[in-house]
């Protein structure tokens, strides 16, 4: 338990981080499923999608929620994605 103000104050900070950190997260991969579902399907939405979830991956890389690393992986194994199921 924290004792100090200072203590308290950097305890509340963190959760609502926390929080607001998860919904980042949770909802990039949402994104991320709807656009693997869209572009197996072959449907017209996938560029836009895909558009979508690479701006969702560069602000939370920016944010340093995701890796920069991390985020530019998911971004490429995308594309290729996209590219095969565009065939």
């Amino acid at each position: 338990m924290a004792h100090s103000n200072q203590a308290r104050k950097r305890t509340r900070q963190s959760e609502a981080t926390r929080d607001h950190n998860r919904a980042v997260r949770s909802d990039l991969r949402t994104t991320i499923k709807k656009f693997r579902t869209a572009s197996a399907a072959k449907d017209a939405k996938a560029g836009e999608l895909l558009a979508l979830t690479e701006s969702k991956l560069d602000k939370a890389a920016k944010r340093n929620i995701v890796p920069t690393r991390r985020a530019n992986r998911i971004k490429s194994r995308l594309k290729k994605q996209a590219l095969k199921d565009s065939k």
